[in-house]
C-alpha cells in the first residue's frame, strides 16, 4: 500500500502535506500524538481487525510538540524525542495497564541549521529511518531494526528534503536535493552504502520533486515548475519510462493547494489506472478530498469525514480508500471511499451523494484518454534506470502495459 506519511510537527519543503498520523506500509497499524487536555501522548491504532481500536501509550510525562511517532509492523511504536540536546529513539509497547519502553540509542544533535526527522515508514515495516538534513549535506540514519543502536547508512551531498520509497524492499530512497539554486530528485541506494544517482530531471532550470511513488506500477507523483515557470504544478510519470511527464489541467486548481497522499497499489501493468487520493486546500484552510486517476481528465471532489486526520490515508489493492478519523463519540474510526462509478462503502462523514463537482471536466472515451494527455512541447522526464542494479526489482514501464499502443513518444 502506498501512503504519504509526513512529520506532523513541521511543514516540509517538498510540498507533501502534514499528516495527522503515520500508517505502516501494510496498513495494519497507525500511530499519532493524541491530545488529552493540554498534554500530548503517543497512541497506537490497530487497523487490520473487524473494527479499529486505539491503545494509549503514555510515558511518565507528557510529550513535547516536536516529538515524532511511527508504528512498526509488529505493533511497537518508535518514538523520537529531543532529550538534553540529543535525539533519543525508543520503542513503545503496551504492558497491561502501563507502557513498556525499549531505548534504542541517541544521535548527537546536528550542527546549527540541520534538522533531523523521521522518514516515511519503510516498506518492510521492520526498520525505521531518519534524515538529518543540513545546508550542504544530508545523512540517512537507520534508527530502528539495525544491529545495535542508530547507524548512519548514507551521506548525500547537498541540501535534501522529502523522502519517498521506490521499492518494496526499502532499499531505494528518493530525496529532493538542492544544488546550484535548483532542486532535483535523486535516488539513494541504501543497499550500496548510499550510492546516489539522478532520478528526475525535467528541464535544466526547473525545480523537480517526487511526492509519492507506487512500487508496484512505477507511478510517480511529482511537483515541478517546468511547464509553467514560477508555478509549481502537480504531474505524473512512470518510473523506468522515457515518456514525457504529464501535467493534467484538472490538477491545476486556482487558489487551491493540491497534495497527493495515497496511491492505489497492486496495478502492476496499468499505472495510469491507479486511483490517487488528493488533499485539496483553500487559502483559508478549508479542505476536502479529491479522487483522480491518471487515465482520466477529471478530479472527483468529495467531503472529508468529520475529524479526519488530514493528509492521512491509504488505498487497498481493490480500490478502497481508508481514512482515519477521530471525533466526539468515535475517538478511533476509519471511513472508506471508492472512486465514483464503483461500489461504495459509505461510513460516517460521507453522504451518498458526495460526487464530483459539476464543473469537472468529463473523461475522454477509452480509446482517446492516453494520447490526448501527452504534452506537445519539450517538457520531458529523464528517469535514470540504474541499470547496474540488476538485482533490484524494476517497475513495469508504461509502454509495456496492455494499453501502451495508445501512447506515443
Amino acid at each position: 500500500m502506498t501512503v504519504c506519511a509526513i512529520e506532523p510537527a513541521a511543514a516540509h519543503e517538498n510540498g507533501a502535506g502534514r499528516a495527522g498520523c503515520t500508517i505502516t506500509a501494510d496498513g495494519c497499524y497507525a500511530a499519532r500524538l493524541a491530545l488529552a487536555g493540554d498534554s500530548l501522548f503517543p497512541e497506537r491504532w490497530t487497523l487490520d481487525g473487524p473494527e479499529p481500536y486505539a491503545v494509549p501509550l503514555p510515558g511518565n510525562q507528557p510529550e513535547e510538540p516536536g516529538t515524532e511517532v511511527q508504528p512498526l509492523a509488529d505493533g511497537r511504536v518508535l518514538i523520537h524525542r529531543l532529550v538534553d540536546g540529543r535525539h533519543a529513539f525508543s520503542l513503545l509497547y503496551p504492558t497491561g495497564p502501563g507502557t513498556g519502553e525499549l531505548p534504542l540509542g541517541t544521535v548527537d544533535r546536528p550542527e546549527e541549521g540541520t534538522r533531523l526527522r523521521l522518514l516515511p515508514p519503510a516498506p518492510d515495516g521492520r526498520r525505521a529511518y531518519a534524515l538529518a538534513a543540513g545546508r550542504h549535506s544530508a545523512a540517512v540514519w537507520l534508527v530502528a531494526g539495525g544491529g545495535s543502536g542508530p547507524e548512519r547508512v548514507a551521506e548525500v551531498p547537498g541540501g535534501c528534503s522529502g523522502g519517498v520509497w521506490l521499492d518494496r524492499e526499502g532499499r531505494m530512497l528518493a530525496l529532493d536535493r538542492e544544488s546550484g539554486g535548483r532542486t532535483k530528485s535523486v535516488v539513494v541506494d541504501l543497499g550500496r552504502g548510499g550510492e546516489v544517482s539522478p532520478l528526475l530531471q525535467i528541464a535544466p532550470g526547473s525545480d523537480d520533486r517526487v511526492l509519492l511513488a507506487d512500487p508496484d506500477s512505477g507511478l510517480l507523483l511529482i511537483r515541478s515548475d517546468a511547464p509553467s515557470p514560477g508555478e509549481a504544478r502537480l504531474g505524473w510519470g512512470v518510473l523506468g519510462s522515457t515518456l514525457p511527464v504529464r501535467f493534467p489541467e484538472c490538477l491545476r486548481l486556482p487558489d487551491r493547494r493540491v497534495t497527493p497522499f495515497a496511491v492505489q497499489p497492486g496495478q502492476m501493468l496499468t499505472p495510469e489506472g491507479c486511483a490517487v487520493a488528493l488533499h485539496v486546500e483553500r487559502v483559508d484552510g478549508a479542505g476536502w478530498i479529491g479522487l483522480w486517476r491518471p487515465a482520466e481528465r477529471r478530479v472527483h471532489h468529495v467531503p472529508a469525514p468529520a475529524g479526519w486526520l488530514g493528509g492521512t490515508g491509504l488505498w487497498t489493492a481493490d480500490g478502497v480508500l481508508r481514512l482515519p478519523y477521530s471525533v466526539g463519540p468515535v475517538p478511533c474510526g476509519v471511513a472508506t471511499l471508492t472512486m465514483p462509478g464503483e461500489e461504495r462503502r459509505p461510513e460516517d462523514g460521507f453522504p451518498d451523494d458526495a460526487t464530483a463537482d459539476e464543473g469537472a471536466e468529463s473523461p475522454l472515451p477509452r480509446g482517446e484518454r492516453y494520447s490526448a494527455q501527452l504534452p506537445t512541447g519539450k517538457t520531458e522526464m529523464t528517469v535514470h534506470h540504474l541499470d547496474s542494479l540488476a538485482d533490484v526489482p524494476r517497475p513495469v514501464p508504461l509502454q509495456q502495459a496492455p494499453l501502451g499502443r495508445l501512447v506515443t513518444n
